[in-house]
């Protein structure tokens, strides 16, 4: 077997409408169709495919488990981080690697720290801040 790529991410929630809103209504996702599973939750799509899978359930202690982050490629960083930023949620900028992308940081509703990526042909909204 050799994979392929990554076919989806799964976050717990115990706030769904509060994520649901922040995924689609902040980050641009579109929710579409998900299987009877027998819990509540929602399938969040991006280019058609079904990436971010939201079931809702009690939350672990640490919030971030294992998984440090989840990363996206976004276009419109400077209208996605206004949008994040109006949901009161602090976004900060970040090096992005050796890439020449530009990464900002913010949280969902349950504390999952969420990656915006972007290339730089996307405006970004303001300066970096040196050691953020």
């Amino acid at each position: 077997m050799a994979i392929q790529g990554m076919n989806h991410f799964n976050v717990l929630t115990d706030k769904l409408a509060a994520t649901r809103s922040f995924y689609v209504g902040v980050l641009g996702f579109t929710e579409g169709p998900r299987p009877p599973l027998g819990f509540g939750g929602a399938w969040l799509y991006a280019g058609g495919q079904p990436v971010l899978h939201v079931s809702e359930g009690k939350l672990p202690a640490d919030p971030a488990g294992v998984l440090d982050h989840l990363a996206f490629s976004a276009t419109d960083l400077k209208g996605t981080v206004g949008e994040a930023e109006g949901e009161r949620n602090r976004v900060h900028a970040a090096p992005a690697g050796g890439r020449r992308n530009v990464a900002d940081f913010c949280h969902d509703p349950c504390g999952a720290k969420v990656e915006l990526d972007s290339r730089p042909r996307s405006p970004h909204p303001r300066r970096r801040e040196p050691g953020i």
